[in-house]
């Protein structure tokens, strides 16, 4: 019984059945670079397809100075760019959005259950684009903020002493976002979206994770519009 108290976000994931349906994939590597007892470097490399794996729809650059609190607690600011396609009328192109952000990790155990939990604040800068001359330009930027909440659960399949250095592991992740700042920018509601993931992973050393498996991203639009995007992820997550 104990360890279905991992699960405080997952009642907010329903795989929905309804809306436009997509199916793409992405890759992403996370990476964490130490500089000192207490310092460490934050960054994360993701591509993004578009729909049935035809095109690139983003690239996503972050990165981040940690502040190690104690081992459970870590604290962040970082910046981020986002090269996106967007599409007007019948033109599709590529801008790119900038954003500050800020967030907070907590981790611990749950018998052998490894369970991180994330705040996040983003202050994201939005391109304004139009159609020029049969092409997309950027004519500025429109502000909006957002706030994301993330539980990762890492159960690894084999008993471990006090640290899981190899094995396979399950994963069962969650996160929810919502619109905290001028709604209007996006789709004008408080709720934006949300990313559930199952996927199995091997960890090969303490220091190296590999990770596959199936994302369900909900994505609110305007009005009653959404978006159902079945995703298949492939992870590495390096710490050095």
């Amino acid at each position: 019984m104990k360890k279905l108290l991992f699960i405080p976000a997952m009642l907010f994931s329903v795989c929905f059945s309804f809306g436009q349906k997509q199916f793409s994939g992405w890759l992403a590597s996370f990476n964490t670079f130490k500089t000192g007892k207490h310092t460490s470097i934050h960054s994360d490399i993701q591509l993004r397809s578009t729909d049935k794996l035809e095109h690139v729809q983003t690239l996503l650059l972050r990165v981040g100075l940690n502040l190690h609190l104690n081992k459970k607690f870590i604290v962040t600011a970082g910046y981020a760019y986002i090269h996106n396609q967007r599409k007007a009328g019948n033109l599709t192109g590529y801008v790119g959005e900038h954003r500050i952000w800020q967030q907070a990790v907590y981790n611990h155990k749950i018998e052998r259950l490894i369970v991180a939990h994330r705040f996040r604040l983003e202050e994201r800068f939005i391109p304004k684009i139009e159609v020029e001359n049969n092409e997309l330009n950027k004519t500025g930027n429109m502000y909006a903020g957002r706030f994301r909440y993330f539980v990762r659960n890492i159960f690894p399949l084999r008993k471990y002493k006090t640290v899981f250095a190899k094995g396979a592991f399950a994963t069962l992740q969650n996160e929810v976002f919502l619109n905290v700042g001028n709604k209007n920018a996006v789709n004008g509601k408080a709720f934006d979206q949300n990313r559930l993931l199952l996927a199995a992973g091997y960890r090969l050393s303490s220091s190296l994770d590999m990770e596959a498996g199936y994302m369900n991203q909900y994505i609110q639009g305007r009005a009653d519009a959404f978006t159902n995007n079945h995703i298949v992820q492939l992870a590495m997550y390096l710490r050095l």
